[in-house]
């Protein structure tokens, strides 16, 4: 048994509080375990200069913990006057897997702004905040289309994001922060609901790993992932039946 008493491919408690916010188009409150992440989506109406003009648009995210997230401080960074590598990697990293199931072209010249802000952190930081951003995202673009900004709802597709790693030459689902830390390899996976895949980042961190057991870890985060997506269906209600409509066509 793990530290929290799960089995090795079970997920952490998990729930989100769709609508979470009161401002933002869309809006959620996800809680995996020990870790919990506000997540908000506004739009703005104009794009990045390499877009202006292709009538595209573009879904960007900001990453972030408060200094109460962790059990010693956490600076801010804007107190350092800078982002640190970590957080860039991760709010790119969400970045791309929200694009990965948005017709970006239906969205007209416009963006979609992400912000994840981590309250707790019990790892799995980044997965959280990607599983949670897409309920905000299809929040916000299901707004858009009801006020005629949108002609049709641009989400091709869900996408969630699981942990995954080897730790004791145990194979884990969902590590907490007292696994992550002493995992031999450590994975996290993103995911769409027709089981494709938008990124992988596999570390040896004790040593290089073999192909057989990456397939095992890749097999217990499908596994994950596809009920981490059946939460956000029910979430979204009506919209997620018509996104997995859609996915499905």
């Amino acid at each position: 048994m793990r530290c929290d008493g799960r089995s090795n491919d079970q997920l952490r408690q998990a729930r989100i509080i769709p609508g979470y916010l009161k401002f933002p188009l869309g809006s959620a409150l996800i809680e995996t375990g020990n870790t919990t992440v506000i997540c908000s989506a506004c739009v703005e109406e104009r794009v990045p200069p390499f877009l202006k003009g292709t009538g595209q648009g573009w879904i960007s995210a900001e990453y972030g913990m408060i200094p109460g997230a962790t059990p010693e401080r956490n600076q801010r960074e804007a107190s350092r006057g800078k982002q640190s590598g970590r957080t860039m990697e991760i709010q790119r990293l969400i970045g791309r897997g929200l694009r990965a199931v948005v017709d970006l072209n239906a969205l007209g010249e416009r963006t979609i702004w992400v912000d994840c802000d981590v309250i707790q952190a019990d790892g799995g930081t980044r997965t959280a905040s990607i599983t949670g951003a897409f309920v905000a995202l299809a929040q916000a673009l299901n707004r858009l289309r009801a006020e005629g900004v949108l002609p049709k709802l641009p989400v091709t597709d869900f996408v969630a994001a699981v942990s995954v790693g080897e730790v004791g030459s145990e194979l884990m689902l969902d590590l907490c922060y007292e696994e992550d830390s002493r995992a031999e390899v450590d994975m996290n996976v993103v995911m769409t609901g027709s089981k494709k895949l938008v990124e992988v980042q596999a570390t040896g961190e004790g040593g290089p790993f073999s192909r057989e057991e990456f397939l095992q870890l890749l097999a217990l985060a499908e596994k994950g992932i596809a009920e981490l997506i059946q939460l956000q269906r029910s979430v979204l209600g009506p919209v997620g039946a018509e996104i997995s409509a859609n996915t499905w066509k």
